[in-house]
């Protein structure tokens, strides 16, 4: 049963000594969480949240530790607001916590638009120009080029070990892992899960970005791969542009490896039903690969790889592929 908004108000001034409540209310409408909007005397927000379940709590164990890592310092370096850590108490074998709120509203991908898609590029260039320091010094993940490459090759290798992923996508995605110069790039502080729900507007701008429960470094791709499932081509082409503005275009091969994450997104999806034994999830994912399978046919001059082909000696590749084949 879900925790009433009295409740959780009554967990949050355990948490939060000396918080003042004078208005609380139910927030989020469901999911993982019991979740309340809090406001105090002072016409200040606060987010109180409990997990429903061992998922849920994993998550916002997670989060929290990287809210703790992304300390004062380093978000004067951030233009959007990042909710802090206010106060935490036990209940029932899990744990309330205590937010500051972020103010702003989701946008739905489908209504992200030319000028939001512009802002969210910016955004997401912000996290990747972070000092790379600060995610060592937590403890949190640090992968290689390398290994973020051997994570995309599992993936492929456990979903064609089902059986189930037409040929025509594996031949595509097997030679995108077997291209190194596609995985030639500087690794960058990443949020990791961020998406259309991570991310809150004041009119077209980013004001604030939720989710950090997988901050790592990490590829930076894997923060735009969400982008290209927008109905409007222009949404990812523009919000890419202003990344690379940003960015200063130092990692060219970013929009094909983004392609290669967001596609590998079916097979991880494929994964899961198999796992759950859940035959709705795998025919679901079955369904969405024929669909992608049928484009990529239309669009054979596409594959994923190098948007320019340089010319290598054979001495160059055969100790290329000597490396790729003793990483893999």
């Amino acid at each position: 049963m879900a925790r009433s908004h009295l409740t959780l108000a009554a967990l949050a001034t355990s948490a939060v000594p000396g918080l003042d409540i004078v208005e609380t209310s139910g927030f989020g409408g469901g999911g993982d969480f019991d979740c309340a909007l809090l406001t105090t005397r002072d016409g200040s927000h606060w987010l109180v949240r409990v997990p429903r379940n061992e998922r849920a709590e994993s998550e916002q164990s997670a989060d929290l530790v990287a809210l703790r890592a992304l300390s004062a310092g380093v978000r004067t370096r951030l233009h959007f607001a990042v909710s802090a850590f206010a106060g935490q108490t036990p209940i029932n074998g899990t744990r309330a916590i205590v937010y500051e709120f972020v103010y702003g509203a989701k946008v739905p991908l489908s209504a992200i638009d030319v000028p939001r898609a512009s802002s969210v590029g910016r955004a997401v260039a912000a996290i990747h120009s972070l000092p790379t320091s600060f995610v060592a010094d937590s403890g949190l993940p640090v992968l290689s080029a390398l290994e973020c490459l051997r994570s995309c090759v599992t993936i492929i290798d456990r979903a064609a070990a089902t059986g189930l992923i037409p040929a025509a996508l594996l031949s595509r995605w097997e030679a995108a892992t077997e291209e190194t110069r596609l995985w030639q790039f500087q690794p960058t502080v990443i949020n990791g899960a961020i998406s259309a729900d991570s991310l809150l507007f004041a009119g077209s701008e980013v004001t604030g970005v939720l989710g950090w429960q997988e901050l790592r470094v990490g590829d930076p791709a894997r923060d735009l791969s969400w982008l290209l499932a927008a109905r409007d081509e222009a949404v990812p082409e523009v919000a890419l542009d202003a990344y690379n503005e940003v960015r200063g275009g130092v990692d060219r091969q970013v929009r094909q490896r983004a392609m290669l994450y967001s596609e590998l997104e079916l097979a991880k999806w494929l994964l899961h039903g198999t796992e759950l034994r859940n035959q709705d999830i795998v025919d679901d994912a079955v369904n969405l690969l024929a669909a992608l399978t049928d484009t990529v046919r239309r669009d054979v001059l596409n594959p994923i790889g190098p948007l320019t082909m340089p010319t290598m000696a054979v001495d160059d590749v055969e100790a290329l592929l000597a490396r790729t084949e003793r990483a893999i």
